[in-house]
């Protein structure tokens, strides 16, 4: 692995100069980017939104459109929230099972 290498799927390319929006994943502070969606910020900064309930494999949303229900993340809160059609908001807080558990 390269120095450079990420754990995120997505790559930023556009939009980089956007203003900052701190958020944070089980306790750990990352930053996304004034207009991303809640899943674009998250797969910037990591390999995943969530384990599946199910089968505990990583899941990272499906259709990107709001239809699949595949990208359903939790808040801190307990609401849970369709990633690829909510904005980002700052200091939003996300939890999930795998990584409260590692």
């Amino acid at each position: 692995m390269s120095a450079h290498h990420s754990r995120s799927q997505f790559q930023r390319h556009f939009r980089r100069d956007e203003a900052h929006v701190p958020f944070s994943i089980d306790g750990i502070a990352y930053s996304g980017r004034r207009g991303d969606t809640v899943l674009v910020a998250i797969m910037s900064a990591t390999d995943r939104l969530r384990l599946s309930e199910f089968t505990a494999e990583p899941r990272a949303g499906f259709c990107l459109i709001g239809a699949c229900q595949d990208c359903f993340v939790t808040l801190a809160c307990g609401r849970r929230v369709r990633a690829c059609t909510t904005p980002l908001e700052a200091q939003m807080a996300f939890v999930t099972r795998e990584r409260g558990n590692e």
